[in-house]
């Protein structure tokens, strides 16, 4: 599992931005391998759209937003808008991967379930 920034440790001898690369390249991978899961679980979709976006959201959600799964409301929080919707379980593959759910929540995708609670504030 990839550490976010504020976790990883400056290692002595090695290269802090080519560790930090890896973590995001291996994160983007497993995000590719969930979001061929979810496609294939539902049954229909075009994955292209979220398997070329899984580098560039790995990179945002893992290594420069400034959010929190234990403070999803933060008043201060970066906001991320996707706005090619057909590229959403490249999203719900970040979220998960970073805490917001349970990894099997994904396999829900198109399916006509109620996932979260929605609360109004």
């Amino acid at each position: 599992m990839f550490l976010h920034k504020s976790q990883l440790r400056k290692n002595e001898g090695r290269n802090t931005h080519e560790s930090e690369c890896a973590e995001l390249k291996a994160t983007a991978n497993i995000m590719r391998q969930d979001i061929v899961r979810m496609i294939n679980a539902a049954g229909s979709g075009h994955p292209g759209g979220s398997l070329s976006a899984a580098d560039i959201v790995a990179a945002l959600y893992f290594n420069v937003m400034d959010i929190d799964p234990e403070a999803p409301k933060k008043e201060n929080r970066d906001k991320f808008v996707l706005s090619k919707g057909h590229a959403a379980p490249v999203l719900y593959a970040a979220l998960a991967n970073r805490g917001y759910f349970a990894k099997e929540e994904l396999l829900k995708l198109r399916k006509f379930v109620q996932c979260f609670k929605v609360t109004q504030t």
